[in-house]
């Protein structure tokens, strides 16, 4: 077992935490670039969602997923349904409620996308080594569950 001091694990902390945000505004920029055009991260993102979930979802169920607020995702819904790529429909049980699924045309850009960004992506693993890469995983989501507890 392994003492560390306060300080030493508050250096480990601030270190863990600056390197985290950095990466994310890295690989947001670099994502940025490559998404086809008009295509946000978050646009991105909830389609990447829809699709992998193969179902239905309510704003508020995406919304928690993604820790926004309802607002911020019922503006990223309103563009995808502006595009095309999105079907909102009423909640047949509860009046109030909206359900939303992925379009054809939301697929196709989802699909658009994923081929416009794995070129970075696997560049990125191949340097950084891909047993590197999976070592990293199991902490990276250990960390994600934590804070997600948490919220």
């Amino acid at each position: 077992m392994v003492v560390t001091t306060d300080n030493t694990l508050h250096s480990i902390a601030v270190s863990l935490f600056s390197e985290v945000l950095a990466n994310e505004q890295l690989i947001r920029s670099r994502l940025s670039r490559v998404l086809p055009k008009g295509m946000e991260i978050s646009h991105f993102s909830v389609l990447n969602h829809l699709a992998r979930a193969n179902g239905e979802r309510s704003p508020a169920q995406l919304a928690k997923s993604f820790h926004v607020t309802r607002g911020a995702m019922t503006n990223t819904l309103s563009k995808l349904e502006w595009a095309g790529y999105v079907h909102i429909r009423p909640d047949w049980d509860d009046a109030r409620r909206k359900m939303v699924s992925i379009s054809p045309a939301g697929t196709r850009a989802r699909d658009a996308a994923i081929s416009a960004i794995m070129p970075l992506i696997t560049e990125v693993v191949s340097e950084l080594g891909e047993g590197n890469v999976r070592a990293t995983l199991p902490v990276l989501r250990e960390m994600r569950a934590k804070l997600s507890d948490e919220s």
